[in-house]
């Protein structure tokens, strides 16, 4: 039996499922996250590029370099466990190691990350974390609340402050989502002594991606700030030129051509916004479900992390998507005042080309009225020539009849008039 042929991309789409694993992390630990993008055009960067700087750090600890086209990449830094991600707009360093720090949030953590080494990045910074992952402080088996709410109010701001238990109570998890003086986000995970470190690896690995694709999608609501101040301009030009449309203030071409730079600059907004746009709702969507798969309950009445993104991330969402439907919509404005001034256009040059067929229908009657006088004349000047010419023939048959010369013109007359006439007449029917 000969061996099945499998299909090109099975292999590679079946290990797609698998890739990007979650870091394993023991407890007690630290473990720092950071997000960089090119500042323009990040979807296309040179991914060459990155892949240049991962190979720097990791010569810098000895460590293995990943396979060629590789997209992601897992391996120890000295002490640190360490992961890199490449994404479509940006990559992701995470380091890790066993053991906390003297104080909570340490922003030495991440000298993991050597300065000479970061001063050769090309990207600018989207996200940075701080992970303090400690043990859960128990009381009889449970929670102690007020050791917890101790550090949390510690290390906190409490008005932003979103604690949860996680996972059916196998950890509690807590941030501001604010920046800290050091510049990174806090988050703080205290897992239960029985939880497993693999567990423990995917929780810090769903809270990097809340953070970082929350932060991605933020990009969404600057760039509908930038373009709704052009939008404001161009909404008000279209319904000036609606406005002298209904009025019939305007020439119609003088208004289409207006028209169709006001369409040209919509199209030019609507191209430059339009992967912005689409890349927010994605991420939107990716921070959502990492917060659903979390499986958060509320601890001691603090508010979750759904909530929190309720009332201070949906909004700013939800401006993104208006800004989105509002350029759309006058887009479609643009496109239907243009069919509407298109049609005036239309009806106005076919009264025009009415206006002109009907004046080359009166040149046509005016040419066929000066046709028939002309051949009438025709007909005359022929005649009077024929008639000299058959008189000077007739003559000298009709003298010995006493015919005198007026009087054969005179007979003669009507006859050739009335054959120049038939003659006439015969040819124009056959040239018909």
């Amino acid at each position: 039996m000969s061996p099945i042929k499998d299909h090109p991309l099975r292999y590679a789409l079946t290990n797609e499922l698998h890739a990007r694993p979650a870091p394993v992390i023991s407890v007690p630990s630290t473990a720092v996250f950071l997000a960089l993008k090119p500042a323009q055009d990040a979807a296309a960067r040179d991914r060459t590029q990155d892949r240049r700087q991962l190979l720097a750090l990791l010569d810098r600890f000895g460590a293995p370099h990943p396979a060629p086209d590789a997209t992601h990449h897992g391996c120890s830094l000295g002490r640190h466990g360490f992961k890199w991600e490449n994404h479509t707009e940006f990559t992701t360093w995470v380091a890790y190691k066993e053991g906390l720090g003297e104080r909570a949030f340490d922003p030495s953590a991440f000298d993991v990350f050597p300065e000479a080494w970061l001063e050769t990045m090309t990207g600018v910074r989207v996200s940075s974390i701080v992970f303090h992952i400690d043990v859960m402080p128990l009381s009889n088996g449970a929670p102690d609340s007020m050791a917890l709410h101790a550090r949390l109010d510690d290390w906190f701001v409490a008005e932003s402050l979103a604690a949860v238990s996680v996972l059916d109570g196998a950890a509690i998890v807590a941030s501001d989502f604010r920046i800290d003086p050091a510049g990174h986000t806090r988050m703080a995970i205290f897992a239960h002594p029985t939880m497993g470190l693999r567990r423990v690896g995917r929780i810090v690995q769903r809270l990097s991606e809340i953070e970082m694709y929350k932060s991605m999608s933020m990009l969404g609501l600057a760039r509908a700030r930038e373009v709704s101040h052009e939008m404001g301009a161009l909404d008000q030009r279209l319904a000036n030129l609606m406005d002298e449309m209904a009025k019939g203030a305007s020439h119609a071409e003088g208004a289409l051509e207006a028209l169709m730079t006001v369409s040209a600059q919509l199209e030019r907004l609507e191209m430059a916004a339009s992967f912005r746009f689409g890349a927010t709702r994605a991420y939107e969507a990716i921070v959502h479900d990492r917060i659903s798969v979390l499986r958060e309950q509320r601890f001691e009445g603090r508010q979750t992390f759904a909530e929190f993104m309720r009332r201070r991330y949906d909004p700013a969402m939800r401006t993104v998507k208006a800004a989105e439907a509002r350029l759309s919509g006058l887009s479609e404005r643009a496109m239907r005042a243009g069919r509407l001034l298109s049609t005036q256009v239309e009806v106005a040059r076919s009264a025009q080309n009415q206006a002109l067929l009907k004046s080359m229908d009166g040149r046509a009657d005016l040419q066929l009225r000066l046709q028939h006088t002309v051949e009438g004349l025709s007909v005359v000047a022929i005649s009077y020539y024929a008639v000299g010419l058959l008189a000077n023939l007739v003559l000298p048959f009709a003298e010995p009849f006493g015919l005198e010369k007026t009087g054969v013109m005179a007979l003669l007359t009507p006859l050739v008039i009335g054959g120049v006439w038939l003659a006439l007449k015969r040819i124009r029917a056959r040239l018909h």
